[in-house]
Parts: C-alpha cells; structure tokens; sequence
C-alpha cells in the first residue's frame, strides 16, 4: 500500500477556491476506483498542530494498492490539478504502513504488510482523533502543551496539523529521526504523556487513530522551506 499526503499552500485570494474543491473534488475522488481511502482537509496557521486555521493551507490524503497508481493521480487527476493551479507551494510525501491501530471514519483506513514490519530509520506518524463536543475546550485548553513539547523533542523532524474539520475531527502528522525518538517522546515527555492519560480518563475522543510510516519519497516545500525526507 501507498499513502501519500500533500499539503498545500492557497494564494490569499484563492481561497474561496479552496472552500469550493474540498465539495467538489470529493466527487472524482469518489469515482476513482483505484483510490482506496481519501481525505480533503483544511490545516491549522502555517501547518502548525494546536493553532487556529488560517484558510490557506489545505491538504489531501489518499492510498494505493501501487506507485504506477498514484503517480497518475499525481500526474491526471482533476483534485491535484486543482490542487496546483490554486497553491503558491506544496509539499508531497509517500508512506509505507508499519503499525495502525483505531479507526477513521469507521474505516482501517492503512494496511500493513507484515513484510514492512523490520524498519530503522526515519518514521511518520499520524494521530487522529474525533473530539467529542462537550470535550472540545477542555481538549484544546491541553493539546498545545503537548504540541510545544513535541517541536522540541529531541529527534523531531516537523509536523503538520490537518484535519476534516478544523475544531472537531484532528490529525497530527509528525516526522521523526527514528522510532526511538517517537516513543522517548510519546511516553517520556511528561506533557506528552499527561494528556493521554487525560484523554483517557476524560473519554475526549470518541474514534481516535494512531499509525506509524516508513518513508518512501517526498518532494516540495512547506513554510518555505525546501522538504526532502527520505
């Protein structure tokens, strides 16, 4: 399986463009019938988790049986054209499952092979989760601690918010030099570690997903700065 996730960057004046792909775009990602599982979503200030959205960074997720598939998405599809032709700057990256527990959407959304399961090196992840609504502020009162103690986890590569909705349905997506800096994070950074605990003991989530990538490509920039993480 291919899981490929682009982030892109409206022009200001654009982004009534923005509003309009993620309607209309769910149409031919819909009848695409090499697409496996999709995703239109909007991202937070500058792509950054924990902050407000700012309405120009936007972003698409999709996975494939083959890169041969992909590719002619990337290539052809009426989404990344629009994609394109609306954006200023994007940026690319291409996963390989490792580990994906939970659910999106009441969907496995990341299939494993067990072939992927010896990895070293560079690893992604993403965490999502749907916020119950009597759980939402309580729930960002608690989330940017432990995003601050992630930009600054020894290990940490970036990260991106995104999200299909920008106050209840939210996913992280983070880079990291290895699995050993994710979980010294996840499981030692106090703050970290804290607001689990809290979302267990307080139930903020009702579906929520943890998955863990390898990297097979990426291209682009993001903020402005060149990306290549392989």
């Amino acid at each position: 399986m291919i899981v490929a996730l682009t982030i892109t960057k409206f022009r200001g004046f654009t982004i009534p463009f923005a509003f309009i792909g993620m309607a209309i775009l769910r149409i031919p990602l819909w009848l695409n019938k090499s697409c496996r599982f999709w995703k239109l979503m909007g991202s937070g200030r500058d792509a950054q988790v924990d902050l407000a959205p700012d309405y120009k960074h936007w972003a698409i997720l999709t996975t494939w049986d083959n890169r041969e598939d992909y590719d002619t998405f990337y290539h052809e599809s009426f989404a990344m054209k629009w994609f394109n032709i609306f954006g200023i700057e994007s940026f690319t990256i291409l996963l390989k499952p490792l580990s994906s527990h939970g659910l999106w959407s009441a969907k496995e959304p990341f299939k494993v092979q067990k072939t992927d399961q010896n990895h070293s090196g560079k690893i992604a992840v993403i965490t999502r989760a749907a916020i119950r609504f009597k759980k939402l502020k309580e729930f960002r009162h608690n989330v940017k601690r432990a995003a601050d103690a992630m930009r600054s986890a020894p290990g940490f590569i970036l990260s991106a918010g995104i999200g299909e909705n920008p106050f209840f349905d939210q996913a992280t997506f983070s880079i990291w030099e290895d699995a050993e800096s994710m979980k010294a994070y996840a499981y030692q950074s106090h703050d970290h570690s804290d607001v689990i605990k809290l979302t267990r003991e307080r139930q903020w989530y009702k579906e929520e997903l943890f998955a863990r990538f390898g990297i097979i490509d990426s291209w682009g920039s993001l903020n402005g700065v060149e990306i290549n993480i392989i």
